[in-house]
């Protein structure tokens, strides 16, 4: 006679670990959907975003956590987040496929390179704020959306989302303020 291992104590509290998984994720799906719907201003890409999650977690191996609830929903914010990231980066990389103004001063390369270099002063300045600054920032600026519509998607105050707008503004001011020009000869 042949014995195995006992494999089916196993296989039977993953299946149950991912039928636990599969019950609150359904539970949750449409607090996700609206949060991240309200975050990216859109019910198709959020329910698109839910999906990529629900996939994410099911081909992975299960994360044991305490409250799956408040895990899930944390997760569908970050996803959010990063849609709204990667929204911008492509954003701005299509910018280059616009077709070319004529300029008339002929100094296009300069004001090329003058441009690119404060738009990285510009990055770097964003990435180095909190990152709820950086969002609230990026939702305004880059996505359009009002104050009070971000106030009510973040679960703060009008007066908070503009202090943290007023941060991120003055960032930006500061990273494209130019040291004096030094006059030849004299030491800085």
């Amino acid at each position: 006679m042949i014995s195995h291992p006992p494999e089916s104590s196993e296989d039977e509290q993953q299946g149950g670990e991912r039928a636990h998984f599969l019950q609150v994720f359904l539970s949750q799906r449409s607090q996700m959907e609206a949060l991240v719907s309200r975050r990216v201003g859109c019910r198709a890409t959020a329910a698109d975003l839910v999906q990529d999650l629900f996939l994410r977690f099911w081909r992975r191996p299960l994360v044991q956590v305490e409250e799956l609830n408040t895990y899930l929903l944390r997760c569908a914010g970050n996803i959010a987040i990063d849609h709204l990231r990667s929204e911008g980066a492509r954003m701005r990389g299509n910018e280059g496929w616009l077709p070319d103004q004529p300029d008339s001063h002929g100094s296009e390369p300069q004001a090329a390179l003058e441009a690119g270099n404060d738009l990285r002063h510009v990055e770097a300045a964003l990435r180095a704020l909190p990152e709820r600054t950086r969002h609230i920032f990026l939702l305004n600026r880059i996505h359009g959306r009002k104050y009070a519509q971000i106030a009510k998607a973040m679960g703060l105050s009008q007066s908070a989302v503009e202090k943290h707008m007023m941060r991120a503004l003055e960032a930006c001011k500061a990273s494209l303020r130019e040291p004096e020009p030094r006059t030849p000869g004299k030491a800085p």
